[in-house]
């Protein structure tokens, strides 16, 4: 599954949002989300929104960012630069 967040404005330039989505790459399915900040709080619930079979089973590729090594399991996580070519983050 791919990890990935991004951020848009709601109401006005003072209030940015970040959208925290993750994608059953062989499915074509958003599978989890979360909207919040960008930190391991959001992380969090990021993984938590993922069903059960998901966390206990799948492997997450995300970039680099801190958070997702800080709240994901080891075993269920692999960071991946978007310059690898890998299908993952793209």
């Amino acid at each position: 599954m791919q990890c990935d967040e991004l951020w848009s404005f709601v109401e006005n330039k003072g209030n940015k949002q970040w959208v925290w989505l993750t994608l059953d790459a062989d499915k074509d399915e958003i599978v989890g989300v979360y909207i919040g900040a960008r930190n391991e709080v959001a992380a969090r619930g990021l993984w938590n929104s993922l069903p059960p079979l998901y966390r206990q089973c799948a492997v997450a590729y995300t970039d680099f960012l801190a958070a997702y090594a800080a709240v994901l399991p080891s075993k269920r996580h692999r960071a991946v630069g978007k310059e690898t070519g890998s299908r993952q983050l793209h």
